[in-house]
């Protein structure tokens, strides 16, 4: 049987580069040859043991490459097309994708405590941190790349950049808002340049760390916050006059950011949440208002499924919005022990790595 490398999970605190058997290809599947892919927070909590998996599953959920083979019932796409596959792998036909949560589509009663949604890759099924990944229900997450647009360029869109985008998007901003962002990592750079593109005219970025900072106003906040230096919340009130945020986005899934943005709304704001957190959360008596401030806290999961991704890629081109300046490493496929080991100790300025098989 024809092997592949790939990423696997073997305990909490190892992930290691192993061979595995190539999959094969079910009627509605797709083999994609991986030309790149990266890593996320969210496999950080998994290899930490802080989200649990399956041993032996492979890890990733953020592919980019080219068909090699299509399944017997697939139409519309054609081997060596290249794509790219949202994180998030909806089927088209369940109950939540036919209500119009398509990223939900998976989640239930079924699965316990286990908050999956339609997120299969790398957390129910073999992910794409390997040569090869078998993409489920091909014609509703296949999403073919535009020539003129590199692997590099399009990376962030089947995870950060959609993730990012929705916690905006959700959270209902309007021409005219302010909005606070918490914390600066990939994802909440990508929530900052989504408010901006959605109408908010003042974005505050928060985070603890210079170079991050920096980022952030490039990818359109106004003003930064250094939060190392200070209360965010009493420096984020004195830039508002006292009026708090309109919408204030949590990108962090930590009990001081999610405070933090709690405590900065006005009266009949609205928090929205994209952290995944490890522990329970505490709401505070006070910036609840005890419940009566007419707030409100959503939460997203990363919308899926190839219009999504058609949608952010015609972003991307159009230039509104330039997310290549956070691939700030590149790693081969055979050294992604390395790369893990750098990004998950966030040394020397990590934002986002390339893995290229």
């Amino acid at each position: 049987m024809p092997k592949m490398k790939a990423a696997i999970f073997v305990e909490p605190g190892r992930i290691v580069l192993d061979d595995k058997p190539i999959p094969d290809v079910g009627p509605l599947d797709a083999l994609l040859r991986v030309t790149t892919t990266t890593i996320c927070g969210t496999d950080v909590h998994i290899l930490k043991g802080e989200y649990p998996v399956a041993r032996g599953l492979t890890i990733g959920h953020e592919p980019v490459g080219v068909i090699e083979k299509l399944g017997s019932a697939v139409q519309g796409y054609r081997e060596g097309q290249r794509v790219v596959a949202g994180a998030i792998t909806p089927s088209g036909w369940s109950n939540a994708c036919l209500c119009g949560s398509c990223s939900q589509d998976g989640a239930g009663m079924a699965h316990g405590w286990k908050a999956i949604g339609g997120w299969k890759f790398g957390n129910t099924i073999d992910g794409c941190q390997a040569e090869y990944v078998l993409v489920p229900d091909a014609m509703a997450n296949l999403a073919p790349v535009p020539d003129h647009l590199t692997d590099e360029q399009v990376l962030m869109c089947p995870d950060i950049m959609s993730t990012g985008f929705s916690g905006a998007e959700r959270a209902g901003i309007r021409i005219g808002d302010t909005v606070a962002v918490f914390a600066q990592g990939p994802i909440g750079l990508c929530a900052t340049a989504g408010a901006k593109l959605s109408g908010a005219t003042t974005v505050i970025g928060v985070d603890r760390i210079p170079a991050r900072l920096e980022m952030a106003r490039r990818m359109g906040a106004d003003h930064v916050v250094d939060a190392s230096r200070g209360d965010p919340v009493r420096a984020i009130m004195d830039l508002t006059g006292g009026r708090g945020v309109d919408v204030a986005i949590e990108a962090l899934g930590t009990q001081a950011t999610f405070e933090g943005a709690l405590s900065v709304l006005r009266p009949g704001g609205t928090l929205s949440s994209l952290g995944v957190y490890s522990g329970d959360l505490r709401i505070p008596l006070g910036p609840f208002a005890a419940g009566l401030g007419d707030h409100r806290i959503i939460t997203t999961l990363c919308p899926g499924g190839k219009e999504r991704m058609r949608r952010l890629m015609e972003v991307i081109s159009s230039r509104r919005v330039d997310l290549g300046a956070m691939v700030t490493h590149r790693f081969r496929l055979d050294d992604i022990e390395a790369a893990y080991e750098l990004f998950a100790n966030q040394r020397d300025g990590v934002l986002k790595v390339a893995i290229t098989p």
